[in-house]
């Protein structure tokens, strides 16, 4: 699906009075979620170009996160790259080793980096060494949703979720449910597996007390740590020891559609999908934090804008005049308040729209809570292949190939083999 936004100047003259040539851009964006976020994509834009009649953006709707990746770069190789595109945050090593996106500092005062970038939660900002070459936009963290009313049914308080580990498996215990047959109809847990096995499994290291990475080079991992081995085993015994979770790849799109469908009690995903949880589940839920094991703790996640390289200066200033429109406090509220994503700066949570809907819906602010317990998601050079390695080995193991020990140390040898040149 293609969604254009194209005003011709002609047709404006007319209406407005003479325009400036006008500058055309072209906006790859990705929706990872569900609840109508491409609709909201394109009426920001929409309102930016009435706002704006000498910029023409065409923004193109161009699939999930890994889809969008793979046409942004495929069209950067071939001379063709969009002016600009949302791109996971985690994909800023290798974008820089492939030579396509442009650095946005490089065309900022020192004032402008001093009052818009230093705006954002450092954290959100992708940088190496000095320079900035992405900006915040639907940044997440991984939460659990509960089902109150199945939490009744199990004779379970519908106001408490699980704090723990030892609390989850228990909880989910209560909560899975089987008919005459042994057929389960309602799972207690659900944790997708399949698509990006590892961010979510990310939650689970962050709550045992450690990450993927070891420091923020983009050039090493921490895959064969005794922490991150010891995570794996407990989402593979979650399946098969405790049974409160479907054994195998669980896939990301269908969560959340089982949860309105009763198929499970508890969910963990993103909080990008609590405007639609909110909107659409046929019955009273609860968000809370991930269950911690050592700590509390929880990935960070979500995309960026990004510039990439090609385009003329005055196209350059366009798209950054354009991010900087997109990311200001109200439109970062209203982003929040359409789909649940993290507002990325400060004073957009101070903004009337926003404090209103928190006083409404209190779990919009959970996420950013959370952010005080949560470590960087996965970032390195040649990211595409060190994110195969750790899905396979998550995907190996839950599906009973391989054990986690095995499978982890495979793929920490496999990753140091690709890294080493850029240490």
């Amino acid at each position: 699906m293609i969604l254009k936004t194209i005003f011709r100047a002609s047709a404006l003259a007319l209406c407005m009075g003479s325009v400036a040539y006008a500058q055309d851009l072209e906006f790859y964006f990705p929706v990872a979620v569900g609840g109508g976020p491409a609709d909201k994509i394109q009426s920001l834009v929409d309102r930016y170009e009435q706002q704006n009649p000498d910029v023409n953006i065409e923004a193109i709707y161009t699939g999930s996160y890994s889809d969008t990746g793979t046409k942004a770069l495929t069209a950067a190789r071939a001379g063709k790259a969009p002016t600009m595109a949302v791109l996971l945050a985690t994909s800023l090593y290798q974008l820089y080793d492939e030579d396509v996106i442009e650095p946005i500092s490089d065309h900022l005062t020192d004032a402008e980096e001093k009052d818009w970038i230093g705006s954002f939660y450092p954290a959100f900002v992708g940088s190496i060494g000095d320079d900035v070459y992405s900006v915040p936009f639907q940044r997440s963290t991984p939460i659990m949703f509960w089902n109150k009313a199945a939490f009744a049914d199990a004779g379970l308080d519908p106001e408490v979720p699980p704090a723990s580990w030892n609390e989850l498996v228990s909880f989910g215990q209560k909560l899975t449910k089987k008919d005459s047959a042994g057929n389960v109809k309602q799972w207690g847990l659900r944790i997708p597996s399949a698509g990006f096995p590892y961010w979510l499994f990310q939650g689970l290291v962050a709550t045992n007390g450690t990450s993927l990475t070891t420091d923020n080079t983009g050039t090493t991992v921490n895959f064969d740590d005794e922490r991150v081995i010891e995570a794996l085993q407990f989402q593979y015994d979650l399946a098969h020891t405790h049974g409160v979770m479907a054994k195998g790849g669980i896939e990301w799109g269908a969560t959340v559609p089982a949860f309105f469908e009763g198929e499970s009690a508890m969910i963990w995903t993103t909080t990008g999908n609590l405007t639609n949880v909110k909107e659409n589940a046929p019955f009273k839920f609860g968000v809370s934090m991930l269950p911690a094991n050592v700590r509390r703790g929880a990935p960070t996640g979500g995309g960026n804008f990004y510039i990439f390289k090609g385009a003329e200066k005055p196209e350059i200033d366009a798209a950054i005049t354009f991010l900087k429109w997109m990311t200001a406090p109200e439109q970062a509220a209203e982003w929040t308040i359409a789909t649940g994503y993290i507002a990325p700066r400060a004073d957009a949570w101070e903004t009337d729209a926003l404090k209103k809907y928190v006083a409404e819906f209190p779990q919009i602010e959970l996420a950013k809570e959370q952010l005080e317990f949560a470590v960087a998601d996965m970032s390195t050079y040649e990211n595409s292949r060190i994110s195969r390695l750790i899905n396979d080995a998550i995907s190996s193991v839950l599906a009973g190939q391989a054990g986690a020990k095995e499978a982890l140390t495979k793929a920490q040898t496999e990753a140091d083999k690709i890294l080493k040149d850029y240490k």
